[in-house]
């Protein structure tokens, strides 16, 4: 507990000459311009989509991994805290904030090396701070026959950040984590791990065969604070000949059911390659507007009429189903053909997208003009070109328009160049449970949340994805004002709900915010008990992101955080 209580006497005392110590010390490792506790550096720190979010000591910004070390090294004969991230922008989950207060902020987004791609191989070695969009031109660039794995959270977003929360993406590598081989971790020694048969300075296979030899110890990195991991070896997607988008809608709620479990089979022998996302309408009406107030004011629900209206504008159902198709000309005619076999028991209405049918649609467009059936041609047109950019590993922040719902200004202009929805002061939690790939199961865990939504006054945003060929990953989104005390005060209390509810119907969430730490491990089970003795090994006193993946820790330190 010793450096708890020291973050709180450093913290209340932000003029000591113990801090202008450090940040002099910081200067001298990264330069002047990279270390600072000015308010006005530190703001995107303290900015948060949760209704909750902390004020650390400094930020640091370190250009090296040697750089990296001696941060760490310091930190040791301080006993000062440090919280790494590689952009920041882990959005609904805690942004760029520290699980508690007065932690120094160590931003990775200057380490930003393409260290190496292997245009044979189809892998590539990269920093933290590269995000989706470098790396996406510079394969555009070099004109190499390969594609990344996108997001919908934006250009700007880390590659490594979303691989090390173990996120999913859209593609056939859409779990990022399965395509990850060698990594490199600065542990609390600082000393400096190669995973893999990356510590075998002669291995010709680092990046190729992700287990080595001995024990497996890659996963250890992810979700857990024991190490800052400076470099990662991701696989790369073969560039595909041929690409199709298929949209399947249905009506009524009910339907989903019998869609999922028919689709299920074709997820699990390969057909379906890619991650298939299942969005009701409001995931869908979202992602080109903000909350119509002029229609339902004083309201954070919309009413059933003006809901139906919006879903009719957007000539959409209850549930839209999508993914897309990879391979040959004739590998996707045949998945095609399966999945239209597959569905013809459902009351799913399929449709499928070429680039072809695209450019024909977006011609009608023009031709119709500014008259409603442009209009909705256009909107459908919009949505298929963005999952056809990010289908082919160009990302697209359109998809970052949800979080933007409950904000009282319209989409911030030239959006999504450049969106920061915690600077924006977007209101939005996430709620991510896994579920068994089946449709009763969505059916329930929907039944089961719904009404916590509705009894704290908010609509229900839900996505379900086929994150493997056995379980689905939900995304319960409460979208939420951040300018209305009140609201902000329901958001949390619907948030808490919700987040009890699934965990105690056994469908646990995959990733949880910062707020969520110290509720993972109520019962002090072997499982944490095991992480907090690992933790001690590597890091005996807990300088690596305190209490982040570690409940017994983050009990003492969530309580600190500011609303």
């Amino acid at each position: 507990m010793r450096i708890i209580e020291e973050q709180k006497f450093r913290h209340e005392q932000p003029d000591s000459g113990w801090k202008r110590g450090v940040l002099a010390a910081l200067r001298l490792i990264v330069g002047a311009e990279h270390a600072s506790d000015d308010p006005a550096a530190l703001r995107r720190y303290t900015c948060s989509t949760a209704a909750r979010s902390t004020v650390p000591l400094a930020v640091v910004r370190p250009g090296t991994q040697a750089e990296v070390v001696a941060l760490v090294r310091l930190a040791g004969a301080r006993t000062l805290p440090l919280y790494p991230l590689s952009t920041g922008r882990n959005w609904g989950y805690g942004d760029a904030c520290a699980v508690g207060d007065a932690q120094l902020i160590v931003d990775l987004g200057r380490m930003n090396r393409i260290v190496e791609v292997d245009a044979e191989l189809g892998y590539a070695v990269i920093e933290p701070g590269v995000t989706q969009q470098q790396l996406s031109d510079y394969l555009h660039s070099e004109k190499l026959n390969w594609w990344i794995d996108c997001t919908g959270a934006g250009p700007d977003t880390s590659f490594m950040g979303n691989i090390l929360e173990r996120g999913f993406g859209h593609s056939p590598y859409g779990n990022r984590l399965q395509h990850v081989s060698g990594m490199h971790i600065v542990l609390a020694s600082g000393e400096v791990l190669a995973t893999g048969f990356g510590h075998y300075p002669q291995a010709r296979a680092a990046h190729l065969f992700p287990y080595g030899v001995g024990p497996f110890l890659d996963g250890m990195f992810t979700q857990s604070n024991f190490g800052i991991v400076t470099r990662i070896g991701i696989w790369l997607q073969p560039a595909a000949d041929c690409v199709n988008h298929f949209l399947c809608t249905m009506s009524e709620h009910e339907d989903i059911g019998p869609v999922v479990d028919a689709l299920r089979p074709l997820r699990m022998n390969g057909t379906l390659r890619s991650i298939v996302h299942i969005g009701n309408d409001l995931r869908v009406i979202s992602g080109g507007r903000v909350f119509p107030r002029s229609l339902a004011p004083d309201q954070a629900c919309l009413p059933p009429a003006v809901r139906g209206s919006l879903r009719e504008a957007a000539a959409v159902g209850a549930w839209t189903v999508s993914g897309a198709l990879y391979g040959s000309a004739a590998q996707v005619a045949a998945a095609r053909a399966a999945i239209k076999a597959a569905l013809r028991g459902t009351r799913a209405r399929t449709a499928f997208l070429s680039e072809r049918k695209l450019r024909w649609g977006a011609a009608m467009a023009r031709v119709l003009g500014s008259s409603r059936p442009g209009l909705r041609l256009r909107a459908q047109v919009g949505l298929g070109e963005a999952l056809f950019a990010m289908n082919r590993g160009k990302p697209n922040g359109r998809f970052l328009a949800g979080a933007y719902w409950r904000r009282r200004e319209a989409l911030p202009p030239g959006f999504p160049h450049k969106a920061d929805p915690a600077l924006d002061n977007c209101g939005m939690l996430w709620i991510s449970p896994v579920l068994p790939l089946r449709g009763n199961d969505v059916l329930n865990l929907h039944t089961l949340v719904e009404p916590l939504f509705a009894a704290h006054g908010f609509d229900l945003f839900v996505t379900f994805s086929m994150i493997n060929e056995r379980a689905l990953g939900a995304v319960l989104t409460i979208a939420y004002d951040k300018e209305d005390e009140a609201e902000v005060a329901r958001a949390r209390e619907c948030y808490q709900a919700v987040f009890e509810s699934v965990m105690e119907a056994g469908y646990i969430p995959y990733r949880v915010g910062n707020q969520s730490m110290a509720a993972l491990d109520p019962g002090g089970d072997v499982y944490w008990n095991t992480v907090a003795r690992i933790k001690a090994a590597l890091d005996p006193d807990g300088l690596i992101a305190p209490g982040r993946y570690e409940p017994g820790r983050a009990k003492g330190l969530v309580a600190g955080g500011t609303g």
